[in-house]
């Protein structure tokens, strides 16, 4: 005897159990809302701890002077050094791979390059692990019998392509809001660097001021300044540190800023009327962009009009009319068969 499913089905899902799922999800993203609203703290503390941290190993040129975390890291690169000698065997490790994995981690705002080995051990491993389960489920226990062939290949394949995409997905959307949140406060940054310029200040101070004041509105761009301003006051070759700013961020901007700096320190160029000028071309740069959104706000509203509004208007306005018409043939049916 077949026994047919309780409740409505879609595509061989069965709806309220799909529904009750989505509510969940949501009810767990309205807490995690009110928690993050309600727990506000401040996003330059902890960088400003790792810092100085930093700052502390260039001057002692150590790795740390705390026993415990010495400790710890020594851990973290014997873990590290373990990935990296099991890839290694396994002849899958290039040095190539690893540089550009560690300028994405860099770009993402990690700091720990020997991380990049495992970005590139959840590729392999990652495949493996979820189409593994998607074999186990939906062909040995058969947990999806109303799926045809089609339908449990699909679910392998979209397992699969997603444990091999899913580090680099990961590490890519980080990369693409810290771009964002940098070249949002990048003419900002400009400006006080030009101010700071024509006060007299030099390079690293300016540097250092532009991170202290920026750092509650543009966090991530005041690490990177900060960092930038402590690698000119440690590291032997200045171009060597505005060079380190470029290969962390991935954004034109700053590139340019980069060279403008390089530039003004081999040949002695006037530093504020070069920022000034770029500062403007950012400015500019940023309305294009409003403008550009503003632009595409109508095509992008079509289709959201014609799924939901419309609709709407439609049954608001010709609901009462509609209404009017039924009553008046209900009332005309009935005196004709009197």
């Amino acid at each position: 005897m077949l026994t047919t499913p309780h409740g409505p089905t879609l595509l061989g899902f069965n709806v309220i159990a799909v529904g009750s799922i989505l509510a969940g999800i949501a009810a767990l993203a309205v807490m995690l809302a009110i928690y993050a609203a309600i727990t506000v703290r401040d996003p330059m503390s902890k960088r400003v701890k790792a810092l100085n941290e930093r700052r502390e190993q260039l001057k002692s040129g150590i790795m740390t002077a705390n026993a415990r975390k010495r400790a710890s890291i020594v851990r973290r690169n014997q873990t590290t050094d373990s990935i990296r000698s099991f890839l290694e065997s396994l002849k899958v490790l290039q040095d190539s791979q690893v540089k550009v994995v560690q300028q994405r981690l860099a770009q993402a705002g990690i700091r720990k390059k020997e991380w990049a080995v495992a970005v590139i051990l959840g590729r392999m491993i990652g495949p493996i692990v979820l189409g593994g389960i998607a074999l186990i489920v939906v062909y040995l226990m058969n947990h999806f019998p109303e799926w045809g062939s089609f339908k449990r290949f699909a679910a392998f394949a979209v397992l699969v392509i997603g444990g091999y995409k899913g580090p680099d997905l990961f590490v890519s959307n980080m990369v693409t809001k810290r771009t964002a949140a940098i070249r949002k406060g990048l003419p900002d940054a400009l400006d006080l660097l030009v101010i700071c310029a024509e006060a007299g200040l030099t390079v690293d101070a300016a540097f250092s001021r532009v991170a202290r004041e920026l750092g509650r509105a543009y966090p991530e761009l005041g690490d990177e300044f900060a960092l930038t301003a402590i690698e000119l006051s440690f590291l032997t070759e200045r171009r060597q540190a505005f060079e380190n700013l470029a290969y962390r961020v991935d954004l034109e901007s700053v590139k340019g800023v980069v060279t403008t700096m390089i530039q003004t320190e081999r040949y002695g160029t006037p530093l504020a009327s070069a920022l000034r000028v770029l500062s403007a071309e950012f400015r500019n740069e940023r309305m294009m962009r409003a403008e550009e959104k503003a632009a595409r706000l109508p095509a992008i509203m079509t289709v959201p009009l014609i799924l939901f509004i419309l609709p709407t208007l439609f049954i608001v306005i010709l609901g009462p009319a509609s209404c009017s018409i039924a009553d008046s043939l209900g009332g005309n049916g009935a005196f004709g068969s009197k």
